[in-house]
């Protein structure tokens, strides 16, 4: 059976911003291999303007955020609905739901809508509490809006279990096996391999990176600690600022080519990642594909990934003896091994977007879609 599947709710591919995008591109890109007709809704500010990419039909929608900021993300998603409703599409696929599930009265009625669920957005810090309280209800909406719902974390899929009576299937972020390594950011970033600790995120509080970078601040190591990502929002002007007497600490922007940021990791004494909130992160299953040692916030999402091979961290504290004492290099290498082993048996894009396939074509065959979940409870093994 070969579908015409419309995947929404992101800012566009290739990816530019983060883990959605990512997974929509090798996701997109993987089901156009597999036989099926794919379009992917794209801001139409983003730098990609062609109308196809890699076989995939890019939609561009307009996208007013950058004139009136998050309000425009509702406007850009009511633009993308509103333009799915005339596709004729067998599956809407919603990556997230944060500014597009209180259109969901209006998604297009003859096709199955399905939503991966994200993570707990209301739980992040850099809400308000009304802005929480609206994250609790789109959640909502979208598990009432939905034929079915994918979790990308064992997780997520017990709290929505928990929450709404409802059994997410569960689908994990994959990770690209790179054979290739772009050592020239070494010479641009003026680094010596093996020689600097590593961040990789975007600039927000519950990624916990000030906690990870008053830890080094606090070590007498002579090693730097890169951290890449956009710093041009307001928590990320804050850290430039706040760390900016300590010259070990390198802020470098972001890096978006897999070949250059492969390289830093493969070559970074240790990997910090320090997200507290969502699913299965992008960054950490690349990181596990680049044979880099990770040291991981202690919660159940990294965990249930990286299990016993990592270390962990709670406190600043934490971070600095990981930096000082963190020198076992027979136990560090054999976790490294696993955490590779794990990305080629079970997060690979290849078997991740088998499973997605999988999924969606069991909808197919089982979804009542003119009664959603807003109608008729609907739950998915």
């Amino acid at each position: 059976m070969k579908l015409r599947i419309g995947i929404l709710g992101t800012r566009g591919i290739p990816n530019n911003y983060g883990g959605f995008e990512q997974i929509s591109a090798y996701l997109a890109k993987g089901l156009v291999q597999l036989g099926h007709h794919v379009t992917v809704y794209n801001s139409h500010k983003h730098p990609y303007s062609c109308s196809e990419w890699n076989g995939v039909q890019i939609i561009h929608c307009y996208d007013p955020e950058y004139l009136i900021g998050t309000a425009g993300q509702f406007i850009y998603d009511f633009n993308c609905i509103r333009d799915a409703r005339k596709r004729n599409f067998d599956i809407v696929l919603f990556m997230g739901y944060t500014s597009s599930s209180v259109w969901g009265w209006m998604n297009p009625r003859n096709s199955i809508i399905i939503s991966n669920m994200d993570g707990l957005e209301w739980k992040r810090s850099k809400y308000s509490r009304p802005v929480q309280h609206f994250l609790r209800y789109a959640e909502k909406l979208a598990v009432r809006y939905s034929h079915a719902h994918i979790a990308d974390s064992l997780a997520i899929k017990t709290y929505l279990n928990h929450k709404y009576q409802i059994t997410p299937t569960y689908i994990p972020y994959g990770a690209e096996i790179l054979t290739q390594i772009d050592e020239s950011v070494y010479d641009e970033l003026h680094l010596v391999k093996e020689d600097y600790f590593l961040l990789i995120a975007r600039m927000e509080p519950e990624n916990n990176i000030e906690m990870i970078l008053s830890g080094f601040q606090s070590s007498t190591t002579h090693k730097q600690m890169v951290v890449v990502g956009n710093t041009d929002n307001n928590y990320g002007k804050y850290l430039v600022h706040q760390f900016r007497s300590d010259k070990r600490i390198r802020f470098a922007g972001p890096v978006f080519n897999l070949a250059k940021l492969h390289a830093l990791r493969s070559a970074a004494c240790v990997y910090f990642h320090g997200h507290s909130v969502g699913g299965t992160n992008p960054s950490l299953l690349e990181a596990m594909a680049s044979h880099t040692f990770i040291a991981a916030h202690n919660n159940a999402f990294n965990k249930s990934i990286l299990e016993a091979d990592a270390t962990y961290f709670d406190t600043s504290e934490d971070i600095r003896e990981i930096i000082m004492y963190n020198n076992e290099q027979h136990s560090r290498r054999q976790a490294v091994q696993n955490n590779f082993r794990k990305i080629m048996s079970k997060y690979n894009w290849e078997h991740i977007v088998n499973r997605y396939e999988h999924f969606i074509l069991s909808c197919c065959n089982t979804t009542i879609h003119e009664q959603p979940v807003a109608h008729k409870r609907y739950a998915t093994k």
